[in-house]
């Protein structure tokens, strides 16, 4: 559902004053200005006044907002449930009961000026496609867009988005590139994430160079391009599964930033068929050890994991489990079930101890999964073509055919 007028439909808290608009201004009183009842388009003020506004409708009618996420609202009737996710002007409705949702659009069309929009195909440049026990989510035209705009939608395609033997630092000697060029194709790649977790590990490598790029950066930008080219049809496809099992993947890459020597963490998680949440990240200390390096990416994992069981709890998907992580590092953990402190583990900064706890109350399980197995492999490394395509494929990104 979409709200017409959008920010038209605030009303302000604040006592704020315009001057009178060109064409409108009142003849004999020019040097007076008009108080503002409802928010207008440019102002600071209007966003946050149209959520308090919806906000506090959608409390008015039953529903309970959450306190993981702010903008996901769920209405519990008992034997069926009504959710409501939303975003500045548009509304995602969703629900086990067809007559639930369509009295909840008469209510909002009633409180707002709405325009229903029917089933969602097409959301901030992402496609859905809802098939028989089966929804595929990807960015065909947009991918095509910016193939378009960097002038490569003619290009040769190749297999995989990075070069396995490429390594990337500051200076390289290369030629420098324009900047705002390079930014804006990063730019771009980045938000082509949003259902594309197989170049995330490509993007967040050479969005490290914005400020340095040179033409060996842009190159390896162009490639992730050429790979796009010949997967235009790819995204995530979330599969109907009998065990809603929320269980994460969480992997490291030691020292591989050439310049600062820090680590790469990576992890992913899943409900039994493809990713819906994934992440690389360099990592903010330096690791002195493999170990620490995947006891600072399980971290960061474990983080994501306390976050996602509250929000599948508002979805009324508890998790009564323990939520299993897998790693592919022994040492790293024998470490968190052992609480002895020794001259391995005595510099670790005091913080990463806290999903050992999180361990011992039965949030969380850290299980060893062969590296071969390790589904976050392909979030901290490039990885050869066989190997990419293999966890490419196990992650829920293939074709929509």
């Amino acid at each position: 559902m979409d709200v017409k007028s959008t920010f038209l439909n605030g009303v302000l808290e604040e006592e704020i004053y315009v001057e009178q608009p060109e064409g409108f201004v009142k003849h004999g009183e020019e040097d007076k200005v008009y108080l503002l009842r409802k928010a207008l388009y440019g102002l600071k003020q209007a966003p946050r006044a149209l959520y308090s506004r919806i906000n506090d409708h959608l409390l008015s009618i039953g529903f309970t907002k959450s306190l993981s996420e702010f903008t996901l609202y769920v209405k519990d009737k008992g034997n069926s449930f009504l959710i409501v996710s939303l975003y500045v002007d548009d509304l995602l409705v969703t629900g086990d009961d067809t007559k639930l949702i369509d009295e909840f659009k008469q209510e909002m069309m009633q409180a707002f000026e709405m325009t229903d929009l029917g089933l969602m195909t097409y959301f901030l440049g992402i496609e859905i496609k809802q098939g028989e026990n089966q929804v595929f989510i990807c960015q065909r035209k947009y991918a095509k867009e910016i193939l378009r705009k960097f002038q490569m939608d003619e290009c040769k395609a190749v297999s995989t988005p990075m070069n396995q033997r490429e390594k990337f630092i500051k200076e390289d000697g290369a030629d420098k590139v324009d900047e705002g060029y390079y930014r804006s194709l990063i730019g771009c790649l980045m938000y082509l994430t949003t259902t594309r977790p197989d170049i995330i590990f490509a993007v967040s490598l050479l969005s490290r160079f914005m400020h340095c790029a040179s033409e060996v950066h842009l190159r390896a930008a162009k490639r992730i391009l050429r790979y796009v080219k010949g997967t235009l049809d790819y995204g995530v496809k979330f599969e109907k599964c009998t065990n809603f099992k929320l269980c994460g993947f969480s992997d490291s890459d030691w020292a591989g930033s050439y310049d600062d020597m820090k680590s790469t963490s990576g992890y992913c998680f899943n409900l039994g068929s493809g990713v819906f949440s994934w992440c690389t990240k360099k990592q903010e200390i330096v690791a002195q050890s493999t170990v620490e390096a995947e006891f600072i990416a399980a971290t960061a994992a474990v983080n994501q994991v306390l976050w996602l069981k509250k929000i599948l709890y508002d979805l009324h998907f508890q998790q009564k489990n323990k939520i299993e992580v897998f790693v592919d590092n022994q040492a790293a953990i024998a470490i968190a079930n052992n609480p002895v402190c020794h001259g391995k583990t005595k510099h670790f900064n005091i913080k990463l101890y806290f999903w050992r706890e999180m361990q011992q109350n039965g949030e969380v399980n850290l299980v060893y999964c062969k590296s071969e197995d390790q589904l976050a492999d392909m979030f901290t490394k490039p990885l050869p073509v066989s190997k990419f395509e293999l966890l490419r494929k196990r992650i829920g990104v293939c074709s929509s055919s």
